[in-house]
């Protein structure tokens, strides 16, 4: 019985293999497939993050390209082969194209020299001929910052430039910057419609000797002999000057030392002031407070004066239209032309606008001169002449040092 059912399972396991083997036979011939070169397994990306593997079993030479999707050596291979020219062609679509600033950077430089020495120029004129009819320097410094406060307010509100947020921290810092900005420009003020404006402007080219007495005395940092060297020629320019000015007067000669001394101190809080806000947005927000500090002034020493007769005297001499047209160009001259004297310093090498700003106080002084005729003796030309020398020296050297500091903090 075991070998019956022995011999029938081996029996069955044959005729199964011979029934396989027909049905093998009887079937139609396979084509010999293609002979394909082996093909490297690899991955390539798919737009949903996924990765699709590939290799023999898979042909990715077959089903990618139906997908639209194809290896990365098969895309480069493919970026490869382009025409140089069409290459070229789509790599300049891309660039855009350099505007006027990148193209001329030193002509734009030079245009902002030009505007800044032109609207300075045009404010000292026209501030000394309102002074001519309207000797209230109090009131016409608040017009100033009035003018100015309205301009930036209407920038703002238009986004040129978006205002920068303020806390009560940057107030504290700014205030004391503001302050001296406001006594400055106040007694600057006092002295031009006291004296020519060429005088001023000489008495006011002793600044850097009070920022070299500040440096040393105040904050304690010594300032080369160099330094000290180079404003001796400033002292002995503008007491020569002093000593024969036709339009001398000590209202004129104090305040004009006292803006000085503001203006020096006001460069010391600057410095401890240092924010991370732009430059335009500090002056419009120094603008704003140095205008709440002149209101006071303005209205204790010239207020009485400027409702009994002030304002009507003024009105009847050049009338209502050129009274009101005067003091709003005279403010928006003041304002633009700080404006672009700031926007300037940021553009070139601080030697540069240090040079720059001596030539636009002898731009000032000359032009003042032969539009207002101003008679100046031989001794007071001199004088001015080796005043303004002494400036430009001392600049040059205090750039310098400033350089060689920075470069060995570098």
């Amino acid at each position: 019985m075991s070998a019956l059912g022995a011999l029938s399972g081996g029996a069955a396991a044959g005729l199964l293999r011979l029934r396989l083997s027909r049905r093998a036979g009887a079937a139609p011939p396979v084509p010999a497939a293609p002979h394909l070169p082996p093909l490297k397994c690899a991955a390539a990306a798919v737009p949903d993050a996924a990765h699709l593997v590939w290799g023999c079993q898979l042909r990715p030479a077959l089903l990618l390209p139906a997908a639209g999707l194809l290896p990365l050596q098969a895309a480069a291979r493919r970026q490869a082969i382009r025409p140089p020219a069409a290459a070229a062609a789509e790599s300049a679509g891309d660039a855009k194209p350099a505007g006027f600033l990148e193209k001329y950077p030193a002509l734009v430089t030079g245009f902002f020299f030009f505007m800044w020495y032109f609207l300075n120029v045009i404010f000292n004129i026209l501030n000394k001929k309102i002074y001519n009819y309207f000797p209230y320097p109090y009131f016409v410094s608040l017009i100033h910052l009035v003018v100015g406060v309205v301009y930036c307010l209407i920038s703002w509100s238009v986004g040129l430039p978006k205002r920068a947020p303020i806390n009560s921290n940057l107030l504290k810092l700014l205030f004391p910057v503001a302050l001296c900005h406001a006594l400055g420009h106040v007694t600057s003020n006092v002295s031009f419609a006291a004296v020519a404006v060429s005088f001023a402007h000489t008495i006011k080219a002793l600044e850097p000797f009070f920022n070299a007495a500040a440096t040393q005395f105040i904050l304690g940092q010594q300032v080369p002999l160099s330094l000290w060297l180079s404003l001796a020629p400033v002292v002995i320019g503008v007491s020569m000057a002093s000593l024969t000015e036709l339009s001398f007067n000590w209202t004129g000669f104090i305040n004009a030392m006292i803006s000085n001394i503001s203006f020096t101190y006001r460069s010391i809080y600057s410095k401890k002031a240092m924010t991370d806000m732009d430059s335009t947005n500090v002056y419009a927000y120094i603008s704003i407070i140095s205008l709440i500090v002149c209101i006071p002034p303005a209205l204790i020493f010239e207020g009485p004066q400027l409702m009994q007769h002030g304002f009507s005297d003024a009105i009847a001499k050049v009338g209502l239209q050129k009274f009101v047209t005067d003091l709003f160009l005279v403010g928006l001259f003041y304002h633009l032309y700080n404006q672009v004297a700031t926007n300037t310093l940021e553009r070139v090498a601080p030697l540069t606008h240090a040079v720059g700003n001596v030539l636009k106080r002898v731009f000032v002084i000359g032009f003042s001169i032969i539009v207002f005729g101003n008679r100046i003796t031989t001794q007071t030309g001199i004088g001015t002449s080796i005043a303004i020398a002494g400036v430009a020296i001392y600049s040059y050297i205090k750039a310098k040092i400033e350089e060689e500091k920075r470069k060995k903090s570098a």
